[in-house]
């Protein structure tokens, strides 16, 4: 279906479905967008008569969605990624805002000048709107400058990321629990969340150390060398760190679902805790990952099929309150799969143009509805990166951001459908539901049936 060739992207526009998933629940609406703005939500009989129309029927309108955990890379590894790719396949995936991870770029932003850096790398080539993360780290061992999370919070970083584990690359540096105790007062005052990778290397270093001579082909290897009590002793200080601080803390990509009751008591206690998980851990599972198949690595690992389902449940009762890609691609032979060593091969998996899908073909099938699915990929990830005043929702005043999507169309994963630089993906022929026809941007068609549309002019959220 060409849902391109009756729109001018001129005046003002009605744009019309039977499906609209908005704030106050599903209904046949019509969208008045004008400015690049919606100006209203109004009943299909209370269209005016004097705008240009355009009806998609039977498919859903849905906000467009927000990607709160993107590594794009840029400046330093354009060659694992880069704004316009990763930018395209945002598009291509129904996602009008991501949100850019501080490290796998050179230089790190961890200061006010590499943020700048990111900004000139970013101009001219964003078809999405796009944010950035501060770090919390650095590019070597001198400790965390609590100078740099001030000024980077008065630049316009979104909030800081951190990790309490060797993230796996070099540019970036982990912090011990002392040097967050030094900071943390700083990015307390600032009002930003604190995002971080909650795993700690003692439980990490005691279990691989008992895997020296285990073959790291096997898959079950490497989900022995990363152990839930990484995640659960990290999660625990993360906590006391919080109750002490009062800080904003949010938990990214949790596959360790043993935490998620002490999660919710200490959310129940009133403590500014909120978490995410990703597609990957939602949709695959240990049993069902072959030996050698190294591109499903990621840190945390993918674990049992009863610690997937224990995910959806928290889920359900509202403990994880998003869902982010960690899109996090690299150059394929980074992979290592002629290798098939789990040991040496990069721990990141790509998924932006087939995140949506890969959550909605798992969340269907669980009895949730598509209202579900824009909590959890629009309006709370825009609440977390402080953009939910016009982000990520259907609602008069808010950026005219919205997506199509066919939610009962099925297809099969092929590379024609990934956009971003390595078409390299675990996902590759698995049988999807949910396709997104078309992505608008303040109001201008960016993506439809599979082609890109006028040209990039993403920017910066708060720019």
């Amino acid at each position: 279906m060409d849902f391109a060739s009756n729109r001018s992207n001129q005046g003002r526009q009605a744009f019309c479905s039977r499906r609209v998933v908005t704030p106050n629940g599903i209904r046949a609406a019509g969208l008045l967008v004008r400015d690049g703005k919606f100006a209203a939500v109004v009943d299909l009989d209370r269209i005016p008569a004097d705008v240009e129309v355009c009806d998609f029927e039977e498919c859903a309108i849905l906000p467009g969605l927000v990607d709160a955990h993107t590594h794009i890379n840029d400046p330093g590894r354009a060659d694992w990624e880069g704004f316009e790719t990763a930018t395209k396949a945002a598009a291509a995936g129904g996602f009008t805002t991501v949100v850019d991870m501080p490290l796998n770029c050179l230089p790190a932003t961890v200061t006010v000048e590499a943020l700048e850096a990111k900004r000139a790398a970013a101009r001219g080539k964003c078809w999405v709107d796009w944010g950035a993360w501060g770090g919390v780290g650095g590019d070597n061992q001198a400790g965390v400058d609590r100078a740099d999370v001030a000024g980077l919070a008065a630049a316009g970083v979104l909030g800081f990321k951190c990790f309490l584990i060797h993230p796996g690359i070099d540019g970036f540096t982990m912090v011990t629990e002392s040097e967050l105790r030094a900071v943390l007062p700083e990015i307390t005052r600032t009002g930003l969340p604190l995002l971080v990778h909650a795993e700690l290397p003692g439980p990490v270093e005691t279990a691989t150390r008992g895997l020296q001579n285990a073959d790291w082909g096997v898959y079950s290897t490497y989900l022995e060398s990363r152990p839930e009590e990484a995640e659960l002793a990290a999660i625990r200080l993360l906590l006391g760190l919080c109750r002490e601080f009062r800080f904003r803390l949010h938990i990214v990509h949790l596959s360790a679902s043993a935490a998620l009751g002490e999660l919710a008591a200490a959310r129940a206690d009133g403590l500014p805790v909120t978490v995410e998980s990703c597609p990957h851990y939602l949709h695959f599972c240990a049993e069902e990952i072959a030996d050698w198949a190294t591109l499903r690595k990621c840190a945390p690992p993918i674990r049992e099929r009863e610690n997937r389902e224990r995910l959806w449940e928290g889920l359900r009762e509202g403990v994880i309150d998003l869902v982010a890609t960690d899109h996090s691609p690299c150059p394929p032979a980074m992979k290592r799969v002629a290798e098939m060593n789990f040991a040496v091969a990069w721990g990141g998996i790509a998924s932006l143009s087939v995140a949506l899908p890969v959550l909605w073909t798992e969340a269907s099938r669980r009895g949730f509805g598509l209202d579900d699915v824009v909590r959890w990929m629009a309006e709370n990830p825009a609440r977390l990166a402080g953009c939910d005043g016009f982000k990520g929702k259907i609602a008069e005043g808010y950026d005219a951001d919205f997506i199509v999507l066919d939610p009962e169309e099925r297809f099969v994963v092929s590379e024609d459908r990934l956009h971003y630089r390595h078409l390299v993906s675990p996902y590759l022929g698995e049988r999807l539901r949910g396709v997104v026809e078309a992505t608008f941007l303040r109001g201008r068609e960016v993506f439809s049936d599979g082609r890109f549309l006028g040209t990039a002019h993403g920017r910066e959220v708060g720019s």
